[in-house]
């Protein structure tokens, strides 16, 4: 049951259809009636629909995807984002298989990304910045002194080229010659300069800055697949020794704190926000997949079991939190963009959260999907699927929607249903051999592993 303010809002909200209905018109944001839809019918309308903030709303001129909808003062419509993108790339490909796009269609978008980035782009050692604008290429500076190479930014984009040449293995000159320009790009990434000669690696540098952000990417956090990448990497790799003194710390990248049959990873006691289990796992399978500090299928599951049990207890009361409404991470929020966790609780709920857990927590993940579609009169549903997050104590809901928060949704939805994009980016012989370098155990390394589609629950 809806409460407080947002009971008002859905008074004025079924008040404004009614007169819209009698005058023949709808609103933006209102549900047609319509007969309650299967599982697989609502996945389909949750990806096609989400899958056009790449396709209908990427930048016409790079192809990118543009950082967010909402044109607000420090981002134009001409911002477009590295991360981002390569998460979108990953979504189209999923588009394509179940026939949203054409093969030529996803191709031909791929190809205008890729020779965007070739011609135009500014990189540094190889990376690429955070934003930069999708008219000239230029870097656009993104916080203080970041107006150069983004390592972990330049790995999402990475995963998703990878996972892209691996989906365009066809012997003709279109794909040939986009496979030859992605290798280009992923050979020319300097992740040894990123050291800075130690055992580590670094999230920035900057022409004019140089190392004067000095952020270490240490683990546990969403950035694991830039040391994967960095170990695959057939031009300049590191060595074993940096992901284990750079990342796990030697150890100390677990935080001892029991959940379920395990122990988490990372600072935060309850494993932070969820985005720190999704972003690498777009492509890495955390299923098989283990090292010596973790087994990543139980390290994804739990942190996820941990988030939701904190929404149910919901200890700071606020509105709108069950056992089917749960999700902290990166969002929009009543003030902002903010990092919500259960040591950063405002009240808001992100749909992408839970969305993008479906592969760990299928029954819960697939409860919040529907309550979020079906239990809010449309007030959460859009041009481009779910809206970025909301807070219903507050009596807000975002108006826009952010390209890491989308990408992730359909990517992740196809994981569960296929293994789609976890198969492509595994299947790299670079990510193999990355893997094993590290230490790593997956059924992707066995000599004779093929792929199989991912079993699918029922509800």
């Amino acid at each position: 049951m809806l409460k407080g303010t947002w009971l008002k809002s859905a008074i004025a909200t079924a008040t404004l259809a009614a007169l819209m209905s009698a005058s023949g018109e709808q609103p933006l944001n209102a549900q047609r009636q319509e007969p309650r839809l299967t599982d697989a019918q609502l996945l389909d309308k949750v990806q096609s629909q989400t899958l056009k903030y790449f396709t209908d709303f990427g930048h016409p001129i790079s192809g990118m995807a543009r950082e967010r909808t909402n044109g607000v003062e420090v981002y134009g419509k001409d911002i477009v984002t590295t991360g981002g993108t390569g998460f979108g790339i990953m979504a189209m490909i999923a588009g394509t298989e179940h026939g949203w796009l054409t093969r030529q269609q996803m191709l031909d978008r791929v190809t205008k990304i890729v020779n965007f980035l070739d011609t135009h782009a500014h990189t540094y050692h190889g990376a690429f910045p955070h934003y930069m604008d999708g008219m000239t290429g230029e870097t656009f500076e993104w916080g203080r002194n970041d107006d150069g190479g983004d390592l972990v930014e330049t790995s999402f984009l990475m995963m998703g080229l990878l996972s892209a040449r691996q989906y365009f293995s066809g012997d003709n000159p279109e794909e040939a010659a986009l496979r030859e320009k992605i290798n280009r790009m992923w050979e020319n990434v300097d992740w040894q300069f990123y050291t800075r000669g130690e055992n580590r690696l670094y999230w920035n540098w900057s022409p004019n800055h140089q190392w004067d952000i000095g952020l270490p990417i240490r683990g546990y956090n969403e950035a694991m697949v830039a040391y994967v990448l960095a170990a695959s990497s057939p031009t300049h790799p590191i060595g074993r020794a940096v992901y284990q003194n750079g990342w796990a710390g030697n150890g100390a990248i677990r935080n001892g704190t029991p959940f379920g049959d395990s122990r988490l990873l990372g600072p935060e006691p309850m494993g932070g926000p969820l985005f720190l289990s999704q972003y690498s796992f777009l492509g890495l399978d955390p299923n098989g997949l283990r090292d010596e500090f973790a087994n990543y299928a139980d390290q994804t599951r739990n942190h996820t079991l941990a988030n939701r049990a904190y929404v149910i207890e919901n200890p700071k009361r606020f509105d709108g939190y069950g056992e089917k409404s749960w999700g902290l991470t990166a969002s929009e929020g009543p003030h902002g963009y903010d990092v919500y966790s259960p040591t950063n609780d405002q009240g808001v709920i992100a749909p992408t959260a839970a969305i993008s857990s479906l592969p760990y927590t299928p029954e819960y993940a697939m409860q919040a999907l529907r309550h979020f579609y079906e239990d809010y009169d449309g007030r959460l549903w859009g041009r481009y699927g779910f809206v970025d997050a909301f807070n219903e104590s507050a009596g807000w809901q975002s108006s826009e929607n952010l390209a890491i928060d989308q990408g992730p949704e359909v990517v992740m939805i196809e994981n569960y249903r296929t293994g789609l994009l976890w198969n492509l980016f595994m299947s790299a012989p670079e990510v193999k051999q990355g893997l094993e370098k590290l230490g790593f155990q997956s059924p992707h390394l066995a000599q004779n592993f093929t792929p199989q589609q991912q079993p699918r629950p029922s509800f």
